[in-house]
């Protein structure tokens, strides 16, 4: 500019000078964020359609699958609905911080009276914000210290990362995606990678405009979903190599190979398909054509016959997948009529003794009789019918008991039989802490635990209610707690040390499933302090 004294008209001049640079610099700037801005909203509405493609498609199809091949793709199924809630989390929480921030830098998206799009050159100076990102990133605006909300979205990045490394870092098939969320889902640089010795959340947020904020949450979010997408591809890959063609098909119907008169049976068909690739072993049989394994039998002997093996089949991965097989037959005396086996069948439904004053089931039949027309006694017990062929004994006094099951056989002669079992008492009940009788754990702890009562190993339906009993410590008298907690001897273990052996004795409680018996003693619990 001219140096001296200067006309007015000069000074005009050189106001409008100005004026005229400023201007320019004003609609570069506006014409750089509305780039920024329509980049912003490209790059929403992808994700959108990833979203949309996720669940309609890929998401459906999956779901399917975990139904129709369970033992292949319900793990994975179920491994999925984790990750996809961990990334609905991180994205959910990405879009709250950008109508936060969106909020404080009074950004209006669409005219409150026409629903239209407010234009970028009306939103300038809230683009252009960069108080909002900083002030919400880092605490009063240093930018060594990261805020609550930083440290809040780096955890939801994070969980998704840790998600995926932990469940499919060990799975050579699904690197891919291994390698892309611990690429793309960070908030931190790996040491000595930050490409201006800045931390992660200074490159994006600090003194960055609110477009500028805005655009790096929408690229975590579009990161996010395209992660996402890759595990859906990858979960629903085939679990076998491509190479291997079932191009052969052969009707396949499973059915008993015997069934008796009066008895209802099931036969499934079913299309099998089959290949003759060299990936496909088959043990067990004596040979195998076109992938289809044979093996010749005989009718040497009469009797059941078992057969059994494994189909081995290597999948994309090179790991072999196992799937064992089996078919019994029987072996019988020619065509001619099946003999009349005579004799009874009497069966304990729960053990080889019965439980004296317990509700004992048993079974009976005649082979080939109506089981609605057989009758069971018992001298000394009663017994009680609970429908064809089916009692309940329940044996009162005595070491045995003599059961005699009468029927008549498919040729209309009465029979009977004699079937001896011996009485057992209930065993006695078992105090215990968390199922165990003996247990270990800190004195702290003690106080909370419940004191409960049960009879191991036994197949009847008797359940205890503890009402009361005795605790002793080391050095101190016994104290009898009502109830069945331990809260009230928390005075007792303030000063037990690790070594200590505290009891539990003298437990009385209310059974119920044993009638009018009276219970036995109850066993002792012991706690060894740890």
């Amino acid at each position: 500019m001219a140096q001296g004294k200067q006309t007015p008209r000069q000074k005009m001049i050189n106001l409008m000078y100005l004026v005229f640079i400023a201007m320019m610099a004003l609609n570069i700037d506006a014409e750089i964020i509305r780039s920024y801005y329509d980049s912003t909203v490209s790059l929403r509405e992808t994700r959108l359609l990833t979203e949309k493609k996720n669940e309609d498609i890929f998401e459906k199809t999956l779901e399917a699958k975990a139904q129709q091949v369970p033992d292949t793709y319900a793990q994975p199924w179920e491994q999925y609905k984790i990750l996809k809630q961990k990334i609905n989390d991180l994205v959910s929480h990405a879009e709250q911080i950008k109508d936060k921030l969106k909020k404080e830098s009074e950004f209006i998206e669409k005219d409150p009276a026409t629903g239209k799009p407010i234009d970028v050159s009306e939103n300038f100076s809230a683009l252009n914000n960069n108080e909002g990102a900083t002030e919400y990133f880092f605490k009063e605006g240093d930018e060594n210290s990261p805020s609550k909300g930083a440290n809040d979205l780096k955890a939801k990045i994070d969980a998704v990362r840790d998600y995926i490394n932990t469940t499919f870092g060990k799975n050579p098939q699904l690197q891919d995606l291994v390698n892309r969320a611990n690429k793309s889902l960070i908030a931190e640089y790996p040491k000595g990678k930050s490409p201006n010795e800045k931390t992660w959340f200074q490159n994006k947020f600090y003194h960055q405009p609110l477009i500028g904020a805005i655009s790096n949450l929408e690229i975590i979010q579009n990161d996010a979903r395209n992660v996402q997408s890759d595990a859906l591809a990858m979960l629903l890959q085939e679990k076998v190599d491509a190479s291997i063609k079932f191009s052969s098909y052969e009707p396949i119907v499973s059915g008993p190979v015997d069934i008796q008169a009066g008895q209802q049976a099931e036969v499934k068909v079913m299309l099998g398909t089959y290949s003759n690739s060299n990936k496909i072993n088959i043990t067990g049989v004596s040979k195998v054509e076109n992938g289809k394994g044979i093996i010749p039998i005989s009718g040497t002997g009469e009797g059941k016959r078992t057969l059994s093996g494994n189909i081995t089949l290597t999948d994309a991965s090179g790991k072999p997948q196992t799937f064992p097989w089996t078919h019994t037959y029987n072996v019988i005396a020619g065509p001619q009529l099946v003999k009349l086996q005579q004799g009874l069948i009497l069966s304990a439904d729960k053990m080889n003794v019965m439980y004296r004053g317990l509700e004992n089931p048993v079974t009976g039949s005649i082979l080939g009789a109506d089981n609605s027309k057989l009758s069971l006694s018992a001298p000394g017990a009663s017994v009680r019918s609970t429908g064809p062929g089916k009692w309940i004994v329940t044996p009162t006094t005595g070491t045995t008991v003599k059961l005699t099951l009468s029927g008549t056989d498919p040729k209309g002669k009465t029979i009977s039989q004699v079937f001896e079992y011996r009485i057992k008492g209930v065993p006695a009940p078992q105090g215990q802490m968390r199922g165990q009788n003996v247990l270990g754990m800190p004195a702290t702890s003690i106080p909370n635990q419940t004191v409960q009562a049960a009879i191991p190993d036994f197949d009847f339906p008797v359940s205890f209610t503890v009402n009361q009993f005795m605790v002793k410590v080391p050095g101190r008298a016994a104290l009898l707690i009502k109830g069945n907690t331990l809260s009230e001897a928390g005075g007792l273990m303030r000063n037990l040390r690790s070594g200590d052996v505290v009891y539990v004795f003298d437990i009385k409680a209310t059974a119920t499933g044993l009638g009018n018996q009276q219970i036995k003693n109850i066993t002792p619990v012991v706690i060894n302090v740890q």
